[in-house]
């Protein structure tokens, strides 16, 4: 037998059909036989076999019931089922349920079996195949991650060097001795920055496993106000938070979450508003919290509603990296919760999003 034989297991409680089944296809297949399904459970736990015959009316247990208890253990073989008799409730529960990728009636006909077994056959090294492609696809997805991390970390050092050479100079009072080259540097800078950033939290979120701490969300949205509207000190935040009894959850993907709707609606104010303001109401409740962000900025065009949330997405104000609510989504969809959000250009925008308090 070469490498590439298919290995076949034949359960039936009649010898006289195993003798005739191995007579007839010993020469195309790997054969193994069983006169049990306790029987043919002992050769699956030795021998990797590719596709499994089982008849269907064998005392004790039915070969409809024999491939449903190996369904979990032994997923992978492709499951044939042979019957004697018409059981169509039977045999349609058993396909609506995967456990069999074909029947065939007795007695067989040769042609007609080869055929399924070389089909069947076929479908197991497509699924085997698949999922090896898959695993090399999940492993270079990884290491092509933790190659952007590494670059993303690495660019920060020489990054804040230069963000700090421009404080410095800020501070000797030399930022308007060359024109407007400062202020370039300066804006550069803290748009590489904000895309490094953005690009640490991607895959923070992707890769960090899920873990559940005490919130406080009357003191963690002040630090949130403070470390994004330090460059835009026009916008007026008024905070409702209501929070009498304990909520726990992710605290990283929490903060990543409000922290990039607060930048959103503080970056995404009207320009020659005199009245910029954000409005944050917090509910939290035994089960979840509720929280509201609303601003009064330039809103979003109805057609760009249902697409805000997909990777590198940007209103035409190409403003941001078009990852903030794109990591936003992924950040809820990790810790089960929810956001919707509803925007005009005249009122601004509002988002509604749901947190489970997991205790």
């Amino acid at each position: 037998m070469n490498a590439t034989t298919a290995r076949v297991l034949y359960i039936d409680d009649e010898e006289n059909n195993l003798h005739a089944f191995k007579a007839s296809f010993r020469r195309q297949y790997e054969i193994y036989t069983a006169n049990s399904a306790a029987e043919g459970l002992k050769i699956l736990e030795n021998i990797s076999v590719h596709v499994i015959i089982a008849d269907q009316k064998m005392p004790l247990m039915t070969g409809v019931e024999f491939f449903r208890s190996i369904v979990h253990t032994y997923p992978d073989p492709i499951r044939i089922l042979l019957t004697g008799y018409t059981d169509i409730e039977a045999l349609a529960d058993a396909i609506n349920h995967g456990d069999i990728y074909r029947y065939i009636t007795k007695p067989w006909n040769d042609l007609e079996l080869h055929n399924s077994i070389k089909n069947a056959y076929d479908a197991y090294k497509t699924k085997i195949d698949l999922r090896n492609k898959i695993a090399e696809l999940e492993k270079t997805n990884d290491e092509l991650n933790r190659f952007i991390y590494s670059i993303s970390h690495e660019l920060r050092a020489p990054l804040v060097s230069a963000m700090g050479i421009v404080n410095l100079v800020k501070m000797e009072g030399l930022f308007e001795s060359s024109g407007e080259y400062w202020s370039l540097i300066e804006t550069c800078s803290n748009k590489l920055d904000y895309y490094v950033q953005k690009t640490l939290q991607y895959y923070k979120n992707s890769k960090e496993i899920s873990t559940h701490t005490s919130i406080d969300f009357k003191a963690l949205i002040p630090s949130l106000i403070d470390l994004y509207s330090f460059t835009d000190k026009e916008t007026c935040f008024h905070t409702d938070i209501k929070q009498d009894i304990p909520f726990y959850g992710d605290a990283f993907r929490i903060e990543v979450i409000l922290g990039n709707l607060i930048s959103n609606a503080i970056k995404y104010q009207k320009e020659d508003s005199i009245n910029k303001k954000v409005d944050i109401e917090i509910q939290v409740r035994s089960t979840e919290a509720e929280i509201t962000i609303t601003d009064n900025g330039m809103g979003i065009l109805n057609e760009h509603l249902e697409k805000i949330f997909t990777q590198f997405f940007k209103i035409k104000t190409n403003q941001g990296s078009g990852l903030g609510l794109f990591i936003v989504k992924e950040a809820l969809n990790k810790i089960d919760g929810k956001i919707s959000v509803k925007s005009n250009s005249l009122e601004g925008t509002t988002f509604k999003i749901t947190i489970p308090n997991v205790k």
